[in-house]
């Protein structure tokens, strides 16, 4: 049995690499992707459509399992869904048709949705508390790394292969091995189902939080922005700066990594230092939106800058720092969620952030940002991201002065 939480941490957070890893792959291998089977901007980048459409559709069923059910159902719920988006992953590079398309990548969301509602639960059980906000940007330090090795691995296989279904053969394999680990971790959190909820009581309780609201409008800005951003940045600098299409992604990825990672375990860090000494759950929800707004405000300029640079040089020192801001607030951000409501709803509140997020979110960017480029340019739909995050900064403030009411 896996017991050490350190052990359960390292777990889980490499299957969250891998989960980002998979679903970023699309993005590296989407020009040969499109080429091949003749999908057009629109259709390619409603390929994201279908994916979040399995993914938060079923996030909320997952959340509220995982609240009622407890300890008993949290971790065959993320071998399940790690299992079944590992699977369907490896299935997108048997695809001949749009059709298989879609629905492989819709698997690949509603087994990612499982995943990603229930494991941040069990880290918060498991972490010191001091180290609650550190430990939460450990495990999301996995978004920028496990994004970028999509664009990494996608990227390298496609440009030795010269195969964009290779790739996704290379990514599906190695979650099906860490999604098995998973069974021998053992859940130290209360181990007794808890009293039965109501799926609609739960929802209703939810949005009635004034601080649970303006996290996830927030929230709903900004992913729109960073979903939009991250899906079509590849091919935005391969016709912009005409670098080759796996050139691109491998850049693009790199710096990714960096700034992600730079990111997201500094501002952990910054929170749990923010929050230090503090045991009540909305000063420590709003401080860490403090860091959450600023961070967010301070990417506003440097992603519209990055987007009007004339080389492929000057954008890519510009999005470094920009990734830095933009990661910085990802475990306060969490760690704001799980603490603006009462314990016996952190899953249904994880899940129903997810769902509304992309519903408002991303569900919307990438085809939008294809729209108006097949009818405008690529430049024109990117500016959409710096408005995003703008309004994910304003968002997030005002539920700082919520908090602090």
């Amino acid at each position: 049995m896996i017991k050490n939480p350190r052990a359960i941490l390292a777990l889980l957070t490499a299957l969250n690499l891998l989960n980002y890893l998979d679903r970023f792959v699309l993005s590296a291998v989407l020009k040969p992707l499109q080429d091949d089977l003749q999908l057009s901007n629109f259709v390619g980048g409603s390929l994201a459509t279908v994916f979040l459409l399995g993914f938060f559709v079923t996030s909320p069923v997952f959340g509220f399992l995982s609240d009622r059910w407890g300890v008993r159902g949290r971790v065959p719920l993320v071998v399940v869904g790690a299992l079944v988006w590992s699977a369907a992953t490896f299935g997108t590079g048997l695809v001949h048709g749009t059709g298989m398309l879609i629905a492989a990548r819709a698997i690949v969301g509603i087994g990612e949705a499982s995943f990603v509602t229930i494991a941040p639960t069990i880290i918060d059980d498991v972490a010191p508390p001091a180290r609650k906000q550190s430990w939460l940007a450990y495990f999301y330090t996995a978004i920028p790394v496990g994004s970028a090795l999509g664009y990494l691995v996608g990227g390298a296989v496609e440009h030795a292969t010269h195969s964009w279904r290779q790739a996704f053969f290379v990514a599906g394999v190695p979650g099906v091995v860490f999604g098995l680990l998973c069974l021998f971790i053992r859940d130290r959190a209360s181990g007794e189902p808890r009293e039965p909820l109501h799926l609609l009581t739960a929802a209703r309780a939810l949005v009635g939080n004034r601080l649970y609201r303006d996290i996830v409008l927030g929230q709903c800005a900004y992913t729109f922005a960073i979903g939009g951003f991250g899906f079509w940045a590849p091919k935005y600098l391969a016709a912009r700066y005409a670098m080759e299409s796996g050139h691109a992604s491998f850049v693009f990825g790199l710096v990714t990594v960096v700034g992600g990672a730079i990111g997201t375990l500094v501002g952990g860090r910054v929170g749990d230092v923010q929050t230090r000494g503090i045991s009540e759950d909305h000063p420590i929800a709003r401080r860490s939106l403090t860091v959450c707004a600023v961070s967010c405000a301070i990417a506003v300029p440097l992603a519209a800058a990055c987007i009007a640079a004339t080389t492929s040089n000057a954008f890519f020192a510009i999005v470094l720092p920009c990734e830095i801001a933009l990661f910085f607030g990802f475990g306060p951000f969490n760690v704001a969620v799980l603490r603006s409501v009462p314990l016996e709803l952190r899953a249904s509140a994880m899940a129903l952030s997810i769902f509304a997020s992309h519903l408002l979110g991303d569900l919307w960017s990438p085809p939008f940002i294809g729209l108006v480029a097949d009818h405008a340019s690529m430049a024109w739909g990117m500016l959409l991201c710096p408005l995003g995050f703008g309004l994910g900064a304003l968002a997030w403030w005002r539920g700082r002065v919520v908090a602090a009411a």
